[in-house]
């Protein structure tokens, strides 16, 4: 045997051996490493079942679906951006439908689990959630009046690492309201707001506010109106106690409208349907010689205009 042929059957048998070693030791290594990282990346609880929403929209008229949706960081209620070609095309064919149907609306619901934190203006995060896709699909054009949007809270959900994977579900609806109606609905529900306005409150020297469960439900409300009534706009009036110089104070309320303007364009609304004045303290409703009055004066009221 030559030593060529000795030098070329030497190669041929390590490659063999290396082979062999790689697939015993390090490919098993790594295949255990994927299956346990897969596993770290769902929620799983005893007798709830994980989910995950493709975009899917069936209709006698309309059909779309693709393996794409909205994603969402945990605790977050913005969209992780930019989504995908298929999600895009979907919503595009979806747009030239709407423009053919307007008597369609879409029906959007948006999913959290019951260990996040609700870091939105909202009832829920699922909520939130929704409102943040439809406010995708506005800027490509849709009417915002072209939607209805609902959250709920599930026990789980499927997740990658932080990521929530598509928590969103969609469902077409036709309606045919007549102009009459639901202008007196529109008109009656302005009245209903506005008899009972958002009312945010500051402790001293203080802009930052604490949602209650109801006044997240009036952020909704106020949502709502707006996506339904194009020429609408919000007014956001700061008030404050009598303490300290009346220039100051008047400062201080305009501050607190700005910031609950800003506040609702985080979430959601557009800044420039939300305008900001102040009244400082001429306008208290308690009595500002007791710190409980002074607390009820110093506060932000959000109304329909």
């Amino acid at each position: 045997m030559t030593k060529k042929t000795l030098y070329l059957l030497g190669i041929l048998i390590t490659i063999i051996i290396g082979t062999f070693l790689y697939q015993k030791y390090c490919c098993n290594c790594s295949c255990k490493e994927d299956t346990k990282s897969t596993t770290d990346s769902l929620s799983v609880d005893a007798g709830n079942s994980l989910s995950l929403n493709k975009f899917t929209l069936n209709s006698e008229e309309f059909n779309y679906q693709c393996n794409d949706n909205f994603n969402f960081l945990k605790n977050d209620y913005k969209s992780i951006l930019p989504i995908g070609d298929s999600l895009n095309l979907g919503i595009d064919n979806l747009k030239a439908f709407f423009d053919k149907n307007p008597n369609q609306k879409l029906l959007i619901t948006g999913y959290a689990t019951s260990e996040e934190k609700n870091t939105s203006a909202y009832p829920n995060l699922g909520f939130a959630r929704a409102n943040d896709v439809k406010n995708y699909f506005v800027s490509k054009g849709f009417s915002a009046s072209s939607f209805d949007t609902s959250g709920e809270i599930r026990d789980v959900w499927k997740m990658n690492s932080d990521t929530i994977l598509g928590p969103v579900d969609y469902k077409l609806l036709s309606v045919e309201p007549t102009a009459t109606t639901e202008k007196v609905d529109w008109n009656a529900m302005k009245t209903k707001i506005n008899a009972t306005p958002l009312t945010l409150y500051f402790k001293t020297g203080e802009t930052d506010i604490d949602l209650t469960a109801e006044q997240r439900q009036k952020v909704a409300d106020l949502v709502r109106y707006l996506d339904n009534v194009s020429d609408a706009k919000l007014s956001t009036v700061g008030h404050t106690d009598n303490v300290g110089d009346r220039t100051i104070n008047t400062r201080l309320g305009l501050e607190r409208a700005d910031f609950a303007r800003d506040y609702l364009a985080k979430n959601g609304v557009a800044k420039n349907r939300i305008e900001t004045s102040s009244k400082g303290p001429d306008e208290p409703i308690a009595d500002n010689k007791t710190a409980e009055g002074k607390s009820k004066n110093r506060r932000t009221v959000v109304t329909i205009k």
